[in-house]
């Protein structure tokens, strides 16, 4: 039965995000509603297992991986104001906006701010896929979008565990948890100029296959097991793990070695996992609640880190471009709503209806990347991209 579902994820993945590209939209967006038609929700042909799980993990890990692979540093440290305002708008607004509305639907303080919280998550590994598809990665509103990315992720999680150690009576030590952060990266710095480069070049002498391209999944799977033991998202760790790569010789054979895997494998497992956690049980009673919060979790990050891109500098077109791409919560969001079942501050009736705002952030993120970034493509890219998606 698993090997089955291997097969139908894969086949329905690939036609899936062949139809999306045909009808003008990101191969994205197939991938992911072909999880909802196949999962429990519609036809109940493929349920999250395992394997689903394991191989969901690692396609998006090695997704951020090949996002710092082409990631310009230069780029990215250019943008670095930019990065702090988009991810500070991006914070700001959804917490204040979500507060309200939760007080509005009955939420206690405690609540209210969790659910704030909960929509001030960004996970860009959708959209890292889309502006791939549409050649924007390595670009200045790319930079600007993955370094917003990866200060939300500090700063939410910082912000997570004054909440949870603030009401839901946890013993967290917030200066350890800051702590971590700080060694986390004093760490990555460190390895990225010293260990990787020298490792890599040593691992590359072995009389043995494919030693350049394991060195690199070494690096990679090692930078994701140290910032989740840190506290620190995976993908984070693996972002890293790609532009330290990025610095050496071996980028370009590295490249092109995982994204094969990634993409012919594991990476549409990520995509249908997101749809596999779609349920409409229970919806009829909750539209209100739904309609409203999914309103708020779209446009707050879409005008908070807008703003911030546009104060920053952008134009128009780049801002609303940036904060499209900030929207999708994805599977960092997930995560923080299974925390807030287990402390209480997330109302197990309202669970399956903010899994649902989730999902619908992350659907209607490649869309709209489309329209703002879609029209300055370079056809031969998308061309590329097409065909190895």
């Amino acid at each position: 039965m698993v090997i089955l579902q291997i097969v139908l994820i894969l086949l329905a993945t690939k036609i899936a995000g062949q139809l999306s590209i045909k009808l003008g939209q990101p191969s994205v967006l197939g991938k992911i509603i072909v999880g909802i038609i196949l999962g429990p929700a519609l036809l109940g042909w493929v349920h999250d297992s395992e394997i689903i799980t394991v191989f969901s993990q690692i396609g998006v890990l090695l997704l951020m991986f090949l996002a710092g692979l082409e990631t310009d540093l230069n780029d990215l440290n250019e943008n670095k104001k930019a990065a702090v305002l988009v991810a500070v708008g991006g914070v700001i607004a959804p917490i204040l906006l979500s507060y309200f509305a939760a007080q509005i639907f009955g939420f206690n303080t405690a609540e209210s701010i969790f659910v704030g919280l909960l929509l001030s998550a960004t996970s860009v590994s959708i959209s890292v896929q889309t502006l791939r598809e549409l050649g924007w990665l390595n670009s200045k509103e790319g930079s600007a979008l993955l370094g917003a990315a990866v200060l939300d992720d500090i700063i939410v999680v910082i912000l997570l565990a004054i909440a949870i150690s603030f009401f839901a009576n946890s013993d967290t030590n917030l200066a350890l948890l800051i702590g971590k952060k700080i060694l986390f990266f004093v760490v990555i710095i460190l390895a990225a100029k010293w260990v990787v480069p020298r490792f890599i070049q040593v691992f590359s002498k072995f009389k043995v296959t494919e030693t350049v391209l394991s060195a690199g999944l070494i690096i990679c799977f090692s930078f994701a097991y140290f910032a989740e033991y840190l506290g620190v998202a995976g993908i984070i760790g693996t972002f890293f793990a790609g532009i330290a790569i990025s610095q050496t010789k071996y980028k370009e054979e590295i490249e092109h070695k995982v994204e094969p895997i990634a993409n012919g494998l594991f990476v549409p497992f990520f995509f249908v996992s997101i749809g596999l956690a779609v349920s409409f049980n229970g919806i009829g009673s909750q539209l209100g609640f739904l309609t409203v919060f999914s309103i708020i979790a779209v446009l707050s990050k879409f005008i908070g880190s807008g703003i911030g891109a546009r104060v920053s500098g952008f134009n128009n077109r780049s801002s609303m471009g940036i904060g499209a791409g900030m929207i999708s919560r994805g599977e960092v969001a997930l995560i923080i709503a299974a925390m807030g079942l287990d402390s209480g501050l997330l109302p197990i009736e309202y669970y399956t209806s903010m899994i649902i705002v989730v999902i619908l952030t992350t659907l209607v993120t490649p869309p709209l990347l489309k329209v703002f970034f879609g029209t300055r493509t370079l056809q031969v890219k998308i061309n590329k991209t097409d065909v190895s998606a």
